[in-house]
């Protein structure tokens, strides 16, 4: 595949252009990056070395979002750090693709994992006698894998256009990453088409799950009502991180992508809130709210003490 571009490089403006504020961006993100990628990476640790919590389909789905918050701050997130120290930022064409296509990848995936988990707690509060017979291991790593194969469709065909639009000058991008609406403004051709498939193929799709989502959650909250006050008590415990979750990451993405091709000053914020901020707060919703998790993380780091002490 060639591209048409006269474009080697594009120069991103960043957060700020102040030294000061850039210093304090490389202090704030890097404490937000670490802390994302240590607490997810725990979730996924610690649930990958406790059978019980590996072998229940919800944990399972919770590992798979873990790693993939884990994956997409990290497309995003040491590039940003390090243009804080840099007085130019710069991204090659090349890599600015790669960018475009991973995080758009793993989005698309978190997605479908995120649907994933609703039916898996739809089909434990409003089906439970069916509920060891339905979500058997073979659909779990089914639907993980339709997430994945999910998140690369949606990513390569927005990557596919997007490579054969021609940049030919000027190359700034105001923004701190490479995403499609910035770039969209900066090939010299009609992009009118193409704002369109962005919205069809990222907006209205976000949309649609988020609409589903809620629609579940609702039927599920719904059905609480023929639970014991003890039931319901732990459904809605498990059932509202799960919407915290849903609607911290489709709010900014529906804001984002859901819109004709324009630029407000605010966008930049929105976007630091789905792609370094949502990662960070999903293993703290899940962990403080869950029992399970917190007793298996205490477990898990008595056995490492044990080990270094024997060490």
């Amino acid at each position: 595949m060639q591209n048409h571009s006269f474009v080697n490089e594009f120069v991103l403006l960043g957060l700020s252009q102040n030294p000061k504020v850039q210093k304090m961006i490389f202090i704030v993100f890097l404490f937000v990056y670490t802390a994302t990628i240590c607490g997810n990476m725990l979730i996924v640790v610690t649930i990958i070395c406790s059978p019980a919590l590996l072998n229940s389909p919800m944990y399972f789905f919770l590992a798979s979002l873990s790693f993939l918050d884990a994956s997409f701050s990290s497309v995003i997130t040491p590039k940003m750090i390090a243009d804080s120290l840099c007085e130019r930022k710069t991204i090659s064409f090349d890599f600015c693709m790669v960018q475009l296509f991973a995080e758009h990848f793993l989005a698309g995936a978190e997605v479908i994992v995120l649907a994933a988990m609703a039916y898996d707690r739809y089909v434990a509060i409003c089906k439970p006698l069916h509920y060891a017979s339905v979500m058997n291991r073979k659909l779990c790593h089914f639907l993980v894998g339709i997430a994945w194969t999910g998140g690369f469709l949606h990513s390569i065909i927005q990557i596919l256009f997007t490579f054969q639009l021609p940049f030919c000058g000027p190359n700034v991008i105001d923004h701190f990453m490479c995403d499609l609406y910035p770039l969209l403004k900066l090939a010299c051709t009609n992009t009118h088409i193409f704002g369109l498939l962005v919205i069809a193929n990222s907006g209205f799709i976000c949309i649609i799950i988020f609409s589903l989502l809620l629609v579940s959650y609702g039927v599920i909250l719904f059905s609480l009502r023929k639970h014991s006050s003890e039931g319901r008590r732990k459904a809605l415990s498990t059932c509202g991180s799960h919407i915290a979750v849903v609607v911290l990451f489709f709010l900014p993405c529906i804001f984002i992508y859901a819109r004709p091709p324009s630029a407000f000053s605010f966008d930049k914020m929105v976007a630091i809130f789905y792609t370094m901020l949502t990662p960070l707060l999903n293993p703290l919703i899940y962990t403080f709210r869950n029992k399970d998790m917190k007793n298996a993380i205490g477990k898990y780091w008595k056995r490492l003490v044990a080990v270094s002490n024997k060490n």
